[in-house]
């Protein structure tokens, strides 16, 4: 099947029609739609967030606090500011990770 797409170029103004080829199999059946065995595509839910996720958010919603009160301290020189930010970052990430290895702990804990 062809079809034409009228195209104005956005400079000069002008105007001309370029051809459109759409390729099909030319397979129907009544029994599937045409958006396949996937589902419709227009209805996209999130996903509702795990324990870890939102565990891994609230650490980070934390230390993101404390990392502002730090540098924010104008009563700290600045090397030391930036060393106790250096600081909070590190455990921040250790934080997420023992979140991280307690959440499948407990899965595994589960599990047995």
């Amino acid at each position: 099947m062809t079809a034409s797409a009228a195209i104005i170029h956005p400079w000069n103004g002008y105007y001309h029609a370029r051809p459109r080829v759409i390729v099909s199999t030319g397979f129907y059946n009544p029994y599937f739609p045409y958006y396949g065995f996937y589902g419709y595509p227009y209805f996209n839910y999130a996903e509702r967030p795990t324990r870890l996720d939102l565990k891994i958010e609230g650490i980070q919603n934390d230390y993101k606090e404390k990392i502002e009160a730090a540098r924010h301290d104008k009563s700290v020189p600045r090397k030391e500011r930036k060393e106790n930010v250096r600081q909070l970052k590190h455990e921040r990430e250790d934080a997420i990770i023992q979140a991280k290895r307690d959440y499948y702990k407990s899965a595994v804990a589960k599990s047995k």
